[in-house]
């Protein structure tokens, strides 16, 4: 028997992520980042604040985003002012990357915005309900 959309789970979800990222791309708009360029830039800040220089496949597993994609990514954030790469002593293949003082003024700012859009959009969900659906949902659970 066929499901409704509205009893298919994976239709819900489409459309409870598509409402979500709309609510991230307009909290980062006027930051002039993308979601992705948050991700990378939080993720580089994060890291650095922990005495950690990551490099490019560092950051995108942390981030849990594609090694291609995450280098075209942090050539844009390199352009903006927001992060340095700089050639890794160890391997001259990777980069080694720092939120510049922009970057590290900017991510603490640009975190604060989204986890505003979160709370606002996970509100009706208890907190340690969400967490443990999108942990096991994500794989990040054992």
């Amino acid at each position: 028997m066929a499901l409704s959309p509205g009893d298919s789970p994976g239709f819900l979800l489409w459309h409870a992520t598509l409402r979500w990222q709309r609510d991230i791309a307009a909290a980062l708009g006027p930051l002039d980042l993308t979601h992705v360029q948050f991700v990378l830039l939080a993720c580089t800040w994060w890291l650095n604040t922990h005495g950690q220089q990551p490099n490019q496949l560092t950051l995108a597993r942390q981030a849990g985003t594609d090694v291609k994609m995450t280098s075209q990514v942090l050539r844009a954030l390199e352009a903006k002012g927001l992060i340095t790469r700089e050639v890794d002593p160890d391997d001259t293949r990777a980069k080694r990357l720092r939120a510049t003082k922009a970057g590290a003024e900017l991510a603490p700012r640009a975190i604060a915005a989204v986890e505003s859009v979160d709370a606002h959009f996970f509100q009706p969900v208890a907190r340690d309900d969400a967490l443990s659906l999108l942990r096991r949902l994500a794989c990040l659970e054992t």
